[in-house]
């Protein structure tokens, strides 16, 4: 692919207030004017450069987002305090009361709540399908639809969404085509093949270090407006406003994420390789044996690899928990949700990050309770983690 995020990112360059190589922190909630024309200017989104209320934006948030929208290749973007934020008011801008959404069955179990019980609220549904499926996905589709929602990697089964065949079908209805990139930063860039609109959760890979919570919406400067509109914008009137020191540390390990990422790739890959030879059923788009291992192969950016994110069954939740505890207990990484953490973390999503879809949904997508979800680290000696992996699974008798 021809599009270089990194390289977008890279030829960023701020100077903080005294000529520091990092932005200023704006740790200020609101603003001062010189005049009450400039006020009301603002008020109304007509002053460049001026500042309202931290709620609306300020510069540390900024400065993010236009980083972010860089990595992207979108207009504008704009960071909320979670990934949920971002989600939420995305699909809330898009939609009012007697809408429809064709989503993907296997989402963030957040999503799948908010789809599955709160939209409901605000006469706003939601069908489920198997989006690697197109033929099911325009069969969904009805005159009320607006909006096809996607992850590009699934959580948690790691399906792989066909973004341009999905942009073709959004442009066929005139429908907004939403894609949450969480799992494939730099690896996949959906705004480069079609898509509308792009959410992350900053907490995981582009964070890096669990340490913060975000989200960010990239879009066009006409989407990311409306969304911060003083009188109807979801963004501004919902709140969810990210702080603007989290905002600093973000952009600074944003810096970072190419590296992290082709380590976690590499790391992934040879551990899924390995986990597969074992004879465990290992899923991982960079495996040839994942059904969608050339459409991942034609949307990628190849210097990243496939991700961080791998999963194993090992027959059941009894099972998987024995094994989580052991490696945790051998120091090979924490039993924890999220991911993009320098250590491993693993979890049994079907009882952790995906236990709000009910259990009969979770069987008919294939949500088994043995899975365990795995964001690899970035050891140095991934020969060593997997040897030390493989004799915890021999201890437990797995194979």
């Amino acid at each position: 692919m021809a599009f270089k995020p990194a390289n977008n990112i890279q030829d960023l360059q701020y100077f903080g207030e005294f000529g520091g190589v990092n932005p200023s922190i704006s740790d200020s909630s609101t603003y001062t004017f010189l005049s009450a024309k400039t006020m009301f200017d603002t008020f109304e989104g007509n002053a460049d450069g001026c500042y309202l209320y931290s709620r609306h934006t300020s510069p540390s948030n900024l400065y993010l987002g236009d980083a972010l929208a860089a990595m992207e290749g979108t207009e504008a973007a704009n960071v909320t305090a979670s990934g949920m934020g971002a989600i939420t008011a995305t699909l809330l801008q898009l939609c009012e009361a007697d809408s429809h959404i064709v989503s993907s069955r296997t989402i963030y179990g957040g999503t799948y709540a908010f789809l599955k019980n709160f939209t409901p609220k605000l006469n706003i549904t939601t069908t489920f399908v198997d989006i690697t499926k197109l033929e099911v996905v325009e069969a969904a589709i009805t005159p009320k639809t607006k909006v096809i929602y996607c992850e590009t990697v699934s959580n948690p089964l790691l399906e792989i969404a066909d973004i341009e065949g999905l942009s073709k079908l959004a442009k066929k209805y005139n429908l907004k085509l939403v894609v949450d990139n969480t799992f494939s930063p730099l690896s996949i860039s959906p705004m480069q093949l079609g898509a509308d609109i792009v959410v992350h959760s900053l907490t995981k890979f582009i964070n890096g270090s669990s340490d913060s919570v975000g989200g960010v919406v990239c879009a066009s400067q006409e989407f990311i407006d409306a969304l911060r509109n003083v009188n109807d914008g979801a963004s501004m009137l919902l709140g969810a406003t990210m702080d603007g020191l989290r905002a600093s540390s973000l952009l600074k390990n944003l810096r970072t994420l190419h590296i992290r990422m082709k380590q976690h790739s590499a790391n992934a890959m040879y551990l899924a390789d390995q986990f597969e030879q074992l004879g465990l059923k290992t899923v991982y788009p960079g495996l040839k044996s994942h059904p969608s291992h050339e459409i991942f192969k034609t949307m990628m950016n190849k210097a990243y690899g496939f991700g961080g994110m791998l999963t194993i069954d090992v027959g059941s939740l009894e099972k998987a928990n024995e094994l989580m505890e052991l490696m945790q207990h051998k120091n090979l990484g924490y039993l924890a949700v999220s991911l993009g953490f320098y250590k491993t973390l693993f979890s049994a999503p079907g009882t952790s990050t995906s236990s709000e879809i009910p259990e009969d949904e979770q069987e008919a997508m294939g949500l088994t309770d043995g899975l365990i979800r795995f964001s690899i680290g970035l050891d140095d000696d991934i020969e060593r983690t997997f040897e030390n992996m493989k004799a915890c699974i021999e201890t437990l008798d797995i194979l």
